[in-house]
């Protein structure tokens, strides 16, 4: 983007109306002479034994100020019709804007599944933290526990994405478990509802890995493109049921679509290193990505690092020209010498 340049967008009307209000004037004082002169016959009248007036010195200083006065009017009159003239040519402040269209795109990919929800809120403050650190990136955002949902799908509208995470943290920061089902918690159960609905469509499983992963990995859009493709995965690997697909062979299916896969661990410190996060990890390290635990506070800054670090070719889009209009500095000018105008004018008249 080159720097933004002022300008006149119509000097043509300035000159124009400067020349026609100098002109107006003009014809104007060549008129009022000529009735003057029409009213006198044309001859001056002498007064006898008015001489010495011209010479005392309170007439003398009454001549120089009204001389002044008048000098200040045709001041005023100009500096107010060139402000009016340039208000006119439409001062305008104009950029040449040349948009870069990033081509990283992100899905974050989460489990609110009840071993899940506990830690939900955590990792979708986590999220939060890692989109406030990408710009021009596309994110988009997939839950699901036996079924998914897409909460929203790639975009670079970054208001509407920090609304739906802190939507979702809203939602799921608290414990279901602690609701109360009779009536008085009717607004968090709702809000809850609405977040997490459609995620458990398929009531012969709960927390299917795999599928959810499958999900994700169809979010991306675009396949004939040059973009780097991530996928940033929360979940504690804990499976109830028979899911179509098994956590490796949805680990397959994004190293297919060439996808980095990222992981974060959410669950509590006490399943560590059992089967399930052993698992977890080593299917995300196997593929090259990273793997992290979601309280690790290094965990935002080295995935950041690490999408920044992917290629990302940026495409140049048509330059665009803006214009903005800046009639302010020039609209006080005009109304300052209309200001001086009016107060020598009264000045001049008494």
């Amino acid at each position: 983007m080159s720097g933004p340049q002022s300008t006149i967008l119509w000097p043509w009307v300035w000159v124009g109306v400067v020349v026609g209000v100098l002109a107006a004037g003009g014809i104007a004082w060549w008129l009022a002479r000529r009735r003057r002169a029409d009213r006198t016959g044309g001859e001056v009248l002498w007064v006898a034994n008015s001489a010495y007036l011209a010479r005392l010195p309170a007439f003398t200083a009454w001549v120089r100020r009204y001389r002044l006065l008048q000098g200040v009017v045709a001041v005023g009159l100009l500096v107010g019709v060139v402000g009016a003239g340039a208000v006119a040519a439409r001062p305008a402040q104009t950029d040449v804007v040349t948009d870069r269209l990033g081509t990283r795109d992100i899905v974050l990919c989460l489990d609110v599944s009840g071993s899940m929800l506990p830690y939900d809120g955590a990792v979708l403050k986590v999220y939060q933290e890692l989109v406030e650190n990408f710009e021009g990136e596309r994110i988009a955002l997939s839950i699901w526990n036996s079924s998914s949902r897409t909460v929203f799908p790639l975009t670079d509208d970054y208001t509407l994405v920090q609304e739906q995470l802190q939507a979702g943290v809203d939602a799921v920061d608290k414990d279901p478990s602690d609701f109360d089902w009779d009536g008085s918690d009717d607004a968090e159960i709702l809000e809850f509802a609405q977040f997490t609905a459609g995620t458990t469509a398929n009531l012969a499983g709960a927390s299917l890995v795999g599928d959810g992963l499958a999900n994700c990995a169809l979010q991306f859009d675009e396949e004939d493109t040059d973009r780097s493709r991530s996928i940033i995965l929360a979940t504690d690997n804990y499976v109830s049921g028979e899911p179509i697909y098994t956590l490796e062979e949805a680990a397959d299916l994004v190293s297919s679509r060439d996808i980095t896969l990222n992981g974060l661990y959410g669950g509590t410190e006490f399943y560590r290193d059992t089967p399930e996060e052993t698992e977890y990890r080593e299917t995300v390290e196997d593929g090259g990505g990273l793997y992290f635990f979601a309280d690790d506070p290094s965990a935002v800054q080295s995935m950041v690092d690490d999408v920044v670090a992917q290629q990302a070719v940026e495409l140049d889009a048509t330059p665009e020209v803006q214009v903005t209009d800046r009639p302010a500095g020039w609209f006080l000018v005009a109304l300052g010498g209309v200001a001086v105008l009016l107060v020598a004018a009264w000045r001049v008249r008494e």
